[in-house]
C-alpha cells in the first residue's frame, strides 16, 4: 500500500528567496560527504535516489519565476536526482584527497539547476585500494535555499538506508512506487512544510509579536553601530558575480575530540565556544590588532526545534539563522576567556530570540530579484553576520556501518557566495571533529587563508595541550 505525500506548491519566503537570489549571483550550495567501503552497484544508488525523491517533497521541486525574476514558486518537477560516478585514482600523499579536489573543482563552484530542478545532485567517487575492498566518497549538494548542514547530513545518510533497504535479498526494488514497503512495514514519505517564518513560535506572531521581533532587531542594529567590529578585510576585492568558494578541509582526532570537549567542561564553556574563540585569535592576530576592540563571528543557530510545529532532524528545508556575536578582544587574552564571552552571549541572544530577529532583518531588507539586490548585497558586505562564521551542529549520529558498508568521515561544508570571506562548518560524528574552512580565492589569497585556519586550528591544539601540527596543502 502507497502512502501519497502532498506536494510542495508555494512562493519562495523572504530567506529562501534571498537565497535564491544570492545563489543567482554566485553559487550557494551545502555539501555532504561520507566515506562508504564495500560494493554500492549503480542500480542500487540510483534505486534509492529515487526512494530518496518520493520520501521528500522539497526534492521533487523546481523553481519557477515571473520573466523580470521576481515572484519565485516552488513548482513540482518530475526530474530525477542526478548521480554522476567518478572513477578516482588515490591521490599523492601531498595532494588534497579527491573528494577536496571535486567539491573545489564542481560542487561548490556548479549550480544546481533550479529552472528544472530538482534542487539536489549526487556523486558517487570510487577508487580501489591495494587491499581490494572498494572505496567510494558519497557526495550529496543542495542549494542553501532548500538545506542547510542538518538537511545534507540527514538526506545522505537516508541514501545509504535506503540502498541497503533495496538491496536487501527479501524484496525486489520497484522504482515504480512512493514507499518503502519491508514485509508488512510501510515508510511514508515526509509531509510537505510551510516555510520557517509560517512556523515561528507564537510569541513572534501577530502585531506584538513583529514588534517584538523589531525590538530584537533595532537592539542588534545599534550593537553593531556601538562595537564597530574587526572584521574580515578582502586583501583585493572581487566582483561579487565572480566570486567562487574554495575549501579547506581538518580534522580533530578522536582523542583530540576527547581532550577538547574535557577542557570545555573543566573551562565552563562549550566546544563551539572554544573553535570560535580559536578562529577570532587568528583574525585578531592577523589584522594586526595591539590594541583593545571589537571583533564579530557570526553562528548560524537551527530553529528547528523552536518552530511550532518542531520540525525533525530528517526533514529537508533551511532552518538556520546566523547571529552575530561581538567579541571583545584584548592584547593577551586567552582562548578560554574568549571561549566563555563567546558561549554566554550566544546562549543569551538565542534565549532572548536574536535568530527570529535576524530573519525578520532579511523579511524586511531583502531584495525581490537580482536585478534588485544591489543595495541589499552591498549592506551585507559592510555589516553582515557571516563575514567570518562558525556553523557548528555539534555530534550529529552518523552510523560507522550500514547493512554490508563500514561508513566513516561523513561532515558538511558551506559555499559563500556574496555572503563572507572566512566560514567554518563542523560536525562532531565516527568520534571525530570535522572542521572545513572555506574562503573566496583571490579576496583571500591562498597562504593567507591557510594561515588562517592553521592558527585556528593551532590555537585549539595549544589550549588543551597537544602540540600542534601543521598540515598545509
Amino acid at each position: 500500500m502507497s502512502t501519497p505525500t502532498t506536494e510542495v506548491r508555494r512562493a519562495l519566503s523572504p530567506l529562501e528567496r534571498w537565497y535564491w537570489i544570492a545563489d543567482q549571483v554566485s553559487p550557494l550550495n551545502v555539501v555532504a560527504r561520507v566515506q562508504v567501503r564495500g560494493p554500492l552497484p549503480t542500480a542500487l544508488l540510483h534505486a534509492a535516489l529515487h526512494r530518496l525523491r518520493r520520501r521528500h517533497p522539497l526534492l521533487r521541486v523546481a523553481i519557477a519565476a515571473a520573466p523580470d525574476g521576481r515572484r519565485p514558486r516552488f513548482v513540482p518537477t518530475d526530474q530525477p536526482i542526478p548521480l554522476h560516478r567518478v572513477r578516482a585514482d588515490a591521490p599523492a600523499a601531498d595532494a588534497a584527497p579527491g573528494w577536496v579536489r571535486r567539491v573545489n573543482e564542481h560542487e561548490l563552484v556548479d549550480r544546481i539547476d533550479w529552472r528544472d530542478g530538482p534542487l539536489c545532485r549526487a556523486v558517487v567517487l570510487t577508487r580501489a585500494p591495494a587491499s581490494g575492498d572498494e572505496v567510494h566518497d558519497l557526495l550529496l549538494t543542495m542549494p542553501h535555499c532548500v538545506a542547510d548542514g542538518t538537511t545534507v547530513l540527514a538526506l545522505l545518510r537516508q541514501w545509504i538506508e535506503l540502498a541497503e533497504q533495496a538491496g536487501s535479498a527479501d524484496r525486489e526494488v520497484d522504482p515504480s512506487t512512493d514507499a518503502e514497503s519491508t514485509g508488512s512495514a510501510v515508510v511514508a514519505g515526509e509531509p510537505a512544510l510551510p516555510a520557517c517564518e509560517a512556523m515561528f513560535p507564537r510569541r513572534y506572531r501577530g502585531v506584538v509579536g513583529v514588534l517584538r521581533l523589531r525590538w530584537l532587531l533595532l537592539r542588534e542594529l545599534c550593537r553593531t553601530h556601538r562595537h564597530r567590529p574587526v572584521r574580515v578585510e578582502p586583501s583585493s576585492f572581487v566582483p561579487f558575480t565572480q566570486r567562487r568558494t574554495r575549501l579547506l578541509a581538518r580534522s580533530l582526532t578522536n582523542d583530540q575530540v576527547a581532550m577538547l570537549v574535557a577542557a570545555c567542561r573543566r573551562e565552563g564553556t562549550t566546544v563551539h565556544g572554544a573553535l570560535a574563540a580559536a578562529m577570532v585569535l587568528a583574525v585578531a592576530a592577523e589584522s594586526g590588532a595591539a590594541t583593545s576592540g571589537h571583533l564579530t563571528i557570526g553562528s548560524p543557530v537551527t530553529m528547528r526545534d523552536a518552530l511550532e510545529p518542531a520540525v525533525p532532524d530528517r526533514a529537508a528545508g533551511t532552518y538556520v539563522a546566523t547571529v552575530p556575536t561581538f567579541v571583545r578582544h584584548r592584547p593577551g587574552i586567552s582562548l578560554w576567556q574568549l571561549a566563555r564571552s563567546i558561549s554566554d552571549d550566544l546562549a543569551a541572544r538565542r534565549a532572548a530570540g536574536s535568530q527570529f530577529a535576524m530573519v525578520d532583518l532579511v523579511r524586511l531588507a531583502s531584495p525581490e530579484s537580482v536585478s534588485t539586490s544591489g543595495r541589499f548585497i552591498e549592506m551585507m558586505e559592510r555589516s553582515g553576520p557571516v563575514n567570518l562564521c562558525l556553523s557548528n551542529i555539534g555530534r550529529y549520529d552518523f552510523p560507522d556501518r550500514v547493512g554490508p558498508w563500514r561508513l566513516s568521515g561523513a561532515q558538511f561544508i558551506a559555499g559563500l557566495s556574496v555572503c563572507g570571506y572566512l566560514v567554518a562548518t563542523v560536525n562532531t560524528s565516527h568520534g571525530q571533529l570535522f572542521w572545513n574552512f572555506t574562503y573566496v580565492p583571490d579576496a583571500l589569497p591562498e597562504q593567507r587563508a591557510v594561515d588562517l585556519v592553521e592558527a585556528s586550528v593551532d590555537a585549539v591544539l595549544a589550549a588543551i595541550g597537544r602540540r600542534p601540527v601543521r598540515s598545509r596543502r
